[in-house]
C-alpha cells in the first residue's frame, strides 16, 4: 500500500467520454460519490484511530496510508466532477443532499455504525476493480484515457486497501467470541446493506438527471436505442456483480480473499514516479486498458 499522486488533466473531459453514453453516465454518477463519501471516510477513520489500541501498530500505519489514498481519490474526482457538473447542473441538489446525509451521519450516528457503513462501502471496491480491469473492456473501446485512468487507478488502490476498514471494525467491535457473531457478521452486514441502499438510490437519481437531460434532445429512434442500451447494461451489471455482492453477507466473508484482477498491479506501476499515468502508449491509438 502506498499513496500515489496521479497527474491527469480533466480540463477537456467530456460527459460522453465513452462511446455508450448510458455506460458513461452510470460511471459519471458514481464519480460524484467519492467527492462526498471519502472526506467523510477520512473523518471516520481518524475518529476510529483515536480509540484503536496502540499495540495495533501495523493497523495504525495502514489506516494512515488508507487516509492518504482516499484524500487523493476525492481530489482527483473533484477535478473530473467539475466538468460533469458544468454540463448537468441538475445534479447539484442531489450532491447537496448526500453531503447533508454524511454530515448528519457523522454528527448523530455512533462511530460503530459509521465504521460499519464505511466497511460496507469499501466492500464494493474489489468488485468494481474486477469490473474495470476485466469486464468493462467492451465499454472502454474508444473511451477517453483520462476517465479510464482515473477509475482504474482509483479502483486498483481500493483493491489494495480492501482489508483496512474490515480489520479496523473487527479490532474495535469484534475482538471477542461473544461479539463476533453480532458485530463481526450481522452488524457488519447491516452496515453493508445501509451503504448499498443509500448510495444505490443516490447513484440512480444522479444518473436519471443526466440521461433524462440528454434524452430531451433525442429522436424517437434514438430514445428507443438509448432505453435498450440502458436495459442491456443493467442486465450486464446484475450478471457480473450479484454473486460477489451476495458473498459479502456470508459470515465467512473476508476481503483479503478477493482475487486480484488481471493486470491490476502492473497498471498501478504506471502511476509510480516516471510512469505514464495511464496515458495511451506512443505509436498507438488504442485506448488505455
Amino acid at each position: 500500500m502506498k499513496a500515489r499522486l496521479p497527474r491527469i488533466d480533466y480540463s477537456d473531459i467530456r460527459p460522453d467520454w465513452a462511446p455508450m453514453r448510458e455506460f458513461a453516465h452510470r460511471v459519471n454518477a458514481s464519480s460524484t460519490i467519492p467527492s462526498f463519501v471519502e472526506p467523510w471516510l477520512i473523518k471516520v477513520m481518524r475518529r476510529a484511530k483515536e480509540i484503536l489500541p496502540p499495540e495495533e501498530v501495523q493497523l495504525h500505519k495502514e489506516v494512515d496510508i488508507f487516509i492518504a489514498q482516499e484524500a487523493q481519490h476525492y481530489r482527483q474526482h473533484n477535478g473530473f466532477n467539475k466538468r460533469i457538473r458544468q454540463h448537468y447542473p441538475e445534479i447539484i441538489p442531489h450532491e447537496q443532499k448526500i453531503e447533508r446525509d454524511y454530515d448528519e451521519m457523522l454528527n448523530n450516528r455512533p462511530l460503530k455504525f459509521c465504521l460499519a457503513y464505511a466497511e460496507g462501502f469499501e466492500s464494493m471496491g474489489p468488485i468494481a476493480a474486477r469490473l474495470w480491469f476485466e469486464d468493462y473492456a467492451p465499454y472502454l473501446q474508444g473511451a477517453d484515457y483520462e476517465a479510464v485512468a482515473l477509475w482504474k487507478w482509483h479502483m486498483a488502490e481500493e483493491y489494495e486497501h480492501r482489508e483496512v476498514c474490515f480489520r479496523l471494525f473487527k479490532a474495535l467491535y469484534a475482538r471477542t467470541p461473544a461479539t463476533r457473531v453480532w458485530n463481526g457478521w450481522l452488524y457488519r452486514c447491516y452496515g453493508f446493506f445501509s451503504a448499498i441502499r443509500h448510495l444505490g438510490g443516490y447513484g440512480k437519481a444522479v444518473y436519471r438527471e443526466m440521461i433524462s437531460a440528454d434524452r430531451r434532445a433525442m429522436t424517437p429512434d434514438e430514445l428507443s436505442d438509448s432505453r435498450q442500451k440502458e436495459k442491456q447494461f443493467g442486465t450486464f451489471m446484475s450478471r457480473h456483480t450479484m454473486r460477489d455482492i451476495v458473498s459479502v453477507f456470508s459470515p465467512f466473508y473476508n476481503p483479503r480473499d478477493r482475487r486480484e484482477p488481471v493486470g491490476l498491479s502492473a497498471y498501478l506501476q504506471r502511476f509510480e514516479r516516471g510512469g505514464d499515468m495511464g496515458r495511451v502508449q506512443p505509436l498507438t491509438d488504442a485506448p488505455a486498458t
